[in-house]
């Protein structure tokens, strides 16, 4: 925290500050813990009628009233991972929205409208990177209408903790009611630790999703749209081969005979970066090694092809998962959120959680 000349703790931010990252340190409330302080690090996002809203790397705010700060300052941004790759929160946006393309999308200015008959919030909400090209509340209003025309909830995707964030725009929809239901996490790592990990001997790969691996998904009831954004068939397979787009990789562990794949895992190639998603495996068969002979599987086609970075996503209740990316190499980058529109209301179009080693499911 910063001193003064005379030693004191100082505030030394103002609500001109609004949208930068910053430190403070504020009295503890009585019989909520025995410290006397409590410091709190994020990106100030208000500071109204004496009080301030900071929000966390996680997506969570705090708010915290004038009278009890004893110390403040505007911080760096987070450092940069010693190793591994280096990228923009912008960058793995666009690779992550590029690797679960919807069936319909719609420029609003710079943001993205995309749906896909409900199948994943991913491919069913707003990508808004940029300016929308209207206030932010007829921005909003647009939004609820195109989703409305399709019967879909209206979704907004936003992104904390890291520099290019939204942290701005997410305060401004809490303060207009919208409700946040889903944060994950977006999570990178070099590929070639990742394809040494495993012989993978075991695994088969393929362009195309077939019925064995569709029957170890765990989304039921999967629709044509659903498979089209799985990459189902692989369209993309043939652009990535001329040159025009993501190549798309299924791999399986064949089970016991006349049963489903013992794991299954997806890949999609796109320059220099490897998103895995769908990594799961039998509950009977894990901690057997699985979910990680097929990501090396997988990772070794993506060298193949000229990747060297890996991203995927997972929740933050995974422990499993978590545990295994961890000991991949993978560190988070940044959060993810999923806002809906507070006149919405009901479960459809819910994701299920991740289970024990997948990734990329919200």
């Amino acid at each position: 925290m910063e001193f003064s000349a005379k030693g004191r703790l100082e505030v030394r931010i103002t609500a001109a500050d609004v949208g930068k990252r910053v430190s403070v340190r504020r009295l503890s409330e009585p019989g909520v813990t025995e410290e006397k302080f409590t410091d709190t690090v994020g990106v100030l996002t208000s500071w109204d009628n004496g009080v301030l809203m900071i929000t966390r790397r996680d997506g969570r705010s705090v708010r915290i009233p004038e009278s009890v700060l004893v110390a403040g300052k505007v911080v760096p941004a987070a450092p940069a991972r010693r190793r591994g790759p280096v990228a923009s929160y912008p960058e793995l946006a666009r690779i992550a929205a590029r690797a679960w393309r919807p069936v319909e999308s719609e420029r609003l200015g710079e943001w993205e409208l995309r749906a896909a008959g409900g199948f994943t919030r991913r491919a069913n909400s707003v990508l808004p990177l940029g300016d929308p090209g209207l206030g932010l509340d007829a921005a909003l209003e647009a939004v609820r209408r195109w989703y409305g025309e399709r019967g879909l909830p209206a979704y907004v995707q936003t992104a904390t903790g890291a520099e290019g964030t939204q942290e701005l725009l997410g305060a401004e929809l809490e303060r207009r009611g919208w409700v946040r239901e889903v944060t994950a996490e977006l999570w990178i790592g070099a590929l070639a630790p990742v394809a040494d990990r495993a012989e993978g001997a075991g695994v088969v790969l393929s362009r195309e999703a077939d019925e064995a691996w569709l029957a170890r998904y765990q989304r039921k009831g999967m629709t044509e749209v659903a498979l089209r954004v799985l990459g189902w068939g692989s369209p993309r397979s043939s652009e990535a081969e001329s040159g025009g787009g993501p190549s798309v990789w299924f791999a399986t562990v064949p089970g016991a005979p006349g049963e489903p794949p013992a794991a299954i895992g997806r890949c999609v190639v796109d320059g220099r970066w490897a998103g895995f998603a769908a990594v799961e495996v039998d509950p009977a068969r894990r901690r057997q090694g699985l979910a990680t002979e097929v990501m090396a599987a997988l990772a070794r086609r993506a060298l193949d092809e000229g990747a060297s970075a890996a991203w995927l996503q997972v929740e933050d209740d995974n422990a499993a998962a978590r545990a295994l990316y961890a000991d991949l190499g993978f560190a988070p980058h940044h959060a993810y959120h999923h806002y809906r529109a507070p006149e919405e209301s009901g479960d459809e179009h819910q994701d299920p959680a991740p289970g024990n080693t997948r990734a990329g499911r919200s």
